[in-house]
């Protein structure tokens, strides 16, 4: 089976290694990741400068490719033009960090995966929930369970799934949970500081929820030690505000 491995926090990034020394002994496996770490880029792509892809070699072995750019650039120039034939399934992560709420908006992640759905490839993005110490090594397993569920039970087209992963020894995650995102905004607080030439700048310090969420939401799953599992699409319609809008006379 024919795997594109990418992610957002660079090629050199433990949770992408760890997915590739998983993997390697059982598919065919390509790397085509950032140069650099691109976290919360978002869906961003390359228009005014050329991406540079370099051969890549981790401890004198060649790796994969290295891109000066986004991770969805990262997917395009695979699909287009790296790869001599498409790939099955895009695996992208492991991350350093969940990816659930409205942050899935922001995640370089989480947008290489909806990127491989856009070109019609079953694309999953992969999270650990922690950002100190992690263990990749459940997660990088866990990659296998999504694989064959997803050989065995496809996606709908144009659908990628986010997956967060409690940063957990394996007994003590308690489940896996098919979670809608949780949408509740949050209060970002920035600290005001002055560089040495006297300028100011600003830090973003914190996010803080404006309201308890009400709904069972992949944060709280993810909160009760579960693998969650929310499919996600790049169709940002909003169906029912269409349908209202459509309703009303529009005066040209």
């Amino acid at each position: 089976m024919r795997i594109l491995l990418t992610n957002d926090d660079g090629i050199l990034a433990e949770g992408l290694i760890a997915l590739y020394e998983e993997l390697a002994k059982d598919f065919e496996l390509t790397v085509v990741a950032p140069e650099i770490e691109m976290s919360a880029v978002g869906h961003a792509i390359s228009l005014s400068n050329p991406l540079r892809v370099r051969r890549f070699k981790r401890n004198g072995v060649f790796f994969g490719y290295a891109v000066s750019g986004t991770p969805a650039d990262c997917v395009k120039i695979a699909v287009h033009e790296i790869l001599e034939q498409k790939p099955e399934i895009i695996l992208s992560g492991i991350n350093l960090g969940s990816n659930v709420g409205i942050n899935i908006l922001y995640s370089g992640t989480v947008s290489a995966a909806t990127e491989g759905a856009f070109l019609g490839i079953p694309s999953v993005a992969l999270s650990l929930n922690t950002k100190k110490n992690p263990d990749f090594s459940f997660a990088a397993r866990f990659s296998r369970r999504v694989i064959r569920f997803i050989r065995e039970n496809g996606l709908r087209e144009g659908t990628a799934l986010n997956v967060n992963i409690p940063a957990l020894p394996e007994d003590r995650i308690t489940g896996v949970s098919f979670v809608p995102q949780e949408l509740v905004r949050h209060r970002d607080k920035y600290e005001k500081r002055n560089d040495p030439r006297g300028d100011i700048y600003y830090w973003l310090a914190s996010e803080t929820p404006v309201r308890k969420s009400v709904s069972y939401t992949d944060l709280k799953a993810l909160g009760e030690n579960r693998v969650t599992i929310t499919p996600i699409s790049f169709d940002l319609t909003n169906l029912e505000e269409m349908k209202r809008l459509r309703s009303i006379d529009f005066i040209l």
